[in-house]
């Protein structure tokens, strides 16, 4: 049984997809819940939000690894942390019946972080899609993205330009590799700083409901201004 706490929001009839949702740091399982509800006002989803197993003395809440630098995780908590989601991912996968190619890892800051390592690990199966904001692909020990043969992995980036914490030219830098490997990226910038726009959320959910329907049907470049910024 998976070893992290959880928190879950059922669909309301079958589930047409699972999303995970990994919270930022120093919060807990409960931050995102109310985005799940934005981005699945129809209850469609079976939504999952689970608590990073750390607490860091002097900061409030729970981390998914120690940070000695924006953009390098810590190896050895990250490597925890890693063990863990994949764990419950897995879990999850069991219990629903919904698999990977039914399911999109997502998340604010470092649960962003974590979304694009479970979702790019080697030895992990790609999701349909990752859904990160204001995040990083992360540099580490110990892990490398596998981008080889996942082009039907799909993947959302929004990020603020005037973020203090990560810097915009993170996610431009993820935009840029998962482009050039082949993956589809619908990538948006606003202006704030370290915090989810809400006009975003809208973009989202149609990308959502884009990446879970069957045959993966492309959002059109050119009308949804997939590289904006």
């Amino acid at each position: 049984m998976a070893s992290l706490l959880t928190v879950e929001r059922p669909a309301e009839g079958t589930p047409a997809g699972l999303l995970v949702l990994h919270h930022g740091r120093g919060t807990d399982e409960n931050d995102l819940l109310p985005i799940g509800d934005a981005l699945d006002p129809r209850r469609r989803l079976h939504i999952v939000a689970p608590r990073a197993p750390l607490t860091v003395g002097g900061w409030p809440g729970y981390h998914w690894y120690v940070v000695p630098r924006v953009g390098h995780p810590d190896p050895e908590t990250f490597a925890a942390a890693y063990r863990d989601l994949s764990e419950l991912h897995e879990e999850l996968w069991s219990r629903t019946g919904l698999g990977p190619e039914e399911t999109i890892l997502g998340g604010f800051s470092m649960g962003s972080v974590m979304s694009y390592a479970l979702g790019l690990g080697a030895d992990r199966p790609p999701p349909a899609g990752i859904l990160a904001f204001s995040g990083f692909m992360p540099t580490v020990t110990g892990w490398l993205p596998d981008l080889a043969g996942r082009e039907q992995l799909r993947v959302m980036i929004a990020h603020g330009r005037q973020d203090p914490v990560i810097d915009v030219a993170f996610a431009r830098r993820a935009r840029d590799t998962l482009t050039g490997a082949g993956l589809t990226v619908v990538y948006h910038e606003s202006n704030l700083a370290h915090q989810i726009d809400p006009a975003h959320l809208g973009l989202a959910m149609r990308w959502l409901d884009q990446t879970l329907r069957p045959g993966h049907a492309r959002l059109d470049a050119a009308g949804e201004a997939a590289n904006e910024g």
